[in-house]
């Protein structure tokens, strides 16, 4: 266990500064995709599945290259590999800026995915490396998990801008001068970690965490689109099967990617789960304000990331209180009181369909925004303070797995749970006289109604549109309700399973 005798100096916290960049950039690369599927939708024409694989697949590459890259950190230098991550990063920004179908769109976001892994365990992993002292690594993390409220928080101001004078591209290019800064300020200021006794990379292990992961993502994706079926049921058992084979042989080497015996551990182990459905109920919700801002109260791109940005800013303010609050507080009561507060703001936001509708919906954000702050920064910290500093990639890694596994579940499951109960209403009011190719238009997505109705005469074109977003509105606060069970359930693990960790957590 670190001394905490052993503080950070001045160098360690101008460093966190520079460690902040690219978790900035990797959340208003997120935020920003969200404004722009409106127009995106317009451009290029993707079918229901196509965007939902436009939106899912960065989630799903960054969950099963993470793993990967933490480890790789821990063998070659974290500071390295966080650098070759920014390069790719940017090179692949600039390629999917300029793609011309829904397609190439999926696999640049593919390609962003596996240079975003890089990142986020390279940039956690230094940091449990650079602050030794439990309380200063508490603050530091906080400030680490601000950093991406606050990409959230300017993202949809900054995408908004941009959208409103250029076209949907555009919003990828915000990350070339941020990765720009990265790597002429990081070789000056942040130190290179890496473990002295570390063995080399095993590949098949790589692959196996990879092939692991992404079956089972894309069952359920599967499973939550058409149902119990057998495609989806088999890719699930597939992926299990992989992952227990990944388990096996980590178990057996000498020198595993994922050190198991850390499952062992209930704070370990509890605060993975925890983070998964905080992310869960949290990434697919933002996905779905952004779409029911624009498309269903018809606000432009900058009006709605204008209006988003409260709940990015909440997010900042909870997670840095949060290192405070633990201090008088446990854990687990900090997490039960948090998640408890989130599904009183879900319960707040599916009562936005009715009388004085838009509060609902904004207080509802700022409640279960302020809620899940503490969440994300405890999680986090409990999950990284309980590996061994030498282990500090791999242990990043997998807080980091956890989450992106949470989001993209969350955006997959949420996302087909919406569409589904989108297409079982608009297949109702559908007015009559739309050629075969606009009724399928106008059935796949809310997007593919608004772009219908603009081709239809006036009348026609109304009633469509009122009939969508009808129909949305009601997929949308299904999935609010939803995500309030999944909150208050999630209480009640942090409150059972955690109640034994300490006032200052794990580490202290």
């Amino acid at each position: 266990m670190d001394s905490p005798a052993v503080k950070a100096g001045r160098r360690e916290w101008v460093g966190l500064a520079v460690l902040a960049l690219p978790c900035l950039l990797y959340s208003m690369d997120l935020t920003v995709l969200n404004l722009a599927v409106p127009q995106l939708s317009a451009d290029l024409q993707p079918s229901s599945i196509q965007l939902l694989w436009i939106v899912d697949i960065y989630g799903f590459m960054v969950a099963g290259s993470l793993i990967t890259m933490g480890t790789l950190g821990d063998r070659i230098g974290r500071r390295r590999v966080l650098l070759i991550g920014a390069v790719a990063f940017g090179i692949t920004s600039v390629f999917a800026a300029f793609v011309t179908t829904a397609d190439m769109l999926i696999l640049a976001r593919a390609l962003l995915g596996i240079a975003a892994a890089t990142l986020a365990p390279s940039t956690l992993s230094l940091i449990r490396n650079m602050f030794h002292n439990p309380q200063q690594r508490t603050v530091a993390i906080g400030i680490w998990v601000a950093s991406f409220s606050a990409g959230g928080a300017i993202g949809p101001v900054i995408g908004g801008a941009l959208l409103e004078y250029f076209w949907w591209g555009s919003v990828f290019l915000v990350a070339l001068p941020v990765m720009a800064l990265l790597l002429v300020l990081g070789p000056i200021l942040l130190p290179e970690y890496k473990d002295p006794k570390a063995g080399r990379l095993d590949i098949l292990s790589a692959v196996l965490s990879l092939v692991a992961v992404l079956p089972v993502i894309y069952g359920i994706k599967r499973l939550a689109e058409y149902g119990l079926n057998w495609p989806s049921g088999s890719l699930i058992l597939f992926g299990v099967v992989m992952g227990a084979i990944f388990v096996r042989r980590q178990l057996r080497l000498a020198d595993p990617m994922i050190d198991m015996t850390l499952f062992r551990s209930a704070s370990f182990s509890t605060a993975l789960a925890i983070n998964i459905i905080g992310v869960f109920i949290a990434f697919g919700m933002f996905l779905f304000l952004a779409q029911y801002f624009q498309l269903v109260l018809g606000m432009g791109a900058l009006e709605a990331g204008l209006w988003m940005a409260p709940m990015g800013v909440t997010f900042i303010i909870g997670s840095m209180l949060a290192p405070m609050v633990i201090r008088r507080l446990r854990p687990g009561t900090v997490l039960a009181l948090g998640l408890a507060l989130a599904a009183v703001g879900y319960v707040m936001i599916a009562r936005a369909g009715g009388p004085q509708g838009f509060i609902f919906l904004m207080a509802g954000s700022i409640v279960f925004c302020l809620g899940l702050s503490p969440v994300f920064t405890l999680t986090t910290d409990l999950v990284v303070s309980t590996a061994p500093p030498e282990r500090a990639g791999a242990a990043a890694a997998m807080s980091e797995t956890s989450a992106e596994f949470g989001g993209a579940l969350g955006i997959a499951v949420l996302g087909s749970l919406a569409a589904a109960a989108y297409r079982s209403t608009i297949g109702q009011v559908l007015p009559p006289g739309l050629s075969p190719a606009a009724e399928h238009a106008a059935r796949s997505t809310l997007g593919g109604a608004v772009t219908v109705a603009a081709d239809l005469p006036a009348a026609s074109g109304a009633a469509l549109l009122e009939a969508a977003r009808l129909a949305f509105s009601q997929g949308f606060f299904l999935s609010v309700l939803a995500c309030a069970v999944i909150a208050a359930l999630g209480a009640v693990m942090a409150a059972v399973m955690l109640r034994r960790v300490p006032t200052g957590g794990a580490s202290h």
